[in-house]
């Protein structure tokens, strides 16, 4: 139970923070000629996240599960989706947000984790919603949650994003 107390004391620090951080992010694009694209899915995302670590706590609490021998290669992948997730983060300054917004000094980020992935962020992320639960044995929240934002990602967010960024590109050419 200290285990996923202090876990979870982490996991949902970091999430305000990045909140705040996001919102100050989003304020300064606006003011900055900014438009935010796909605000009309932005809602899933935070179910997803919100319900992820529902599930998490629920399935550790009721099933009791006990962490596998194997628990260093997933603090290892927490690890790992950490600092790539601070890494994308410091390398995106202002531009970085939670939501999908274009402003116009923007272009294709290409240095830091962008010179190795195209979507560091939404890496990190995975690794972390599969990671998490698996460290504490939730594997049903691991597997139904990984599979959950895969599909969000792939089929809405990572598209949408692409979308605005090829017009915002493309307009400034």
């Amino acid at each position: 139970m200290i285990i996923l107390t202090l876990l979870l004391t982490i996991l949902i620090g970091q999430r305000l923070t990045e909140l705040v951080l996001a919102k100050r992010n989003y304020r300064w694009a606006m003011r900055h000629g900014g438009r935010e694209y796909g605000a009309d899915h932005y809602w899933l995302f935070i179910a997803l996240h919100s319900l992820w670590m529902i599930a998490m706590i629920t399935e550790y609490l009721f099933l009791q599960p006990r962490l596998v021998n194997w628990w260093p290669l997933f603090l290892g992948l927490i690890a790992a989706a950490q600092i790539l997730r601070y890494w994308a983060i410091g390398t995106l300054g202002r531009c970085w947000n939670t939501r999908i917004v274009i402003f116009a000094e923007m272009s294709r980020m290409t240095s830091g984790p962008y010179r190795y992935f195209k979507h560091p962020n939404y890496l990190a992320v995975a690794l972390e919603i599969f990671a998490f639960p698996a460290f504490l044995g939730a594997w049903y929240t691991a597997l139904i949650f990984s599979i959950a934002n895969a599909a969000l990602l792939l089929v809405v967010r990572i598209p949408e994003e692409e979308r605005a960024l090829k017009t915002h590109l493309s307009q400034r050419n």
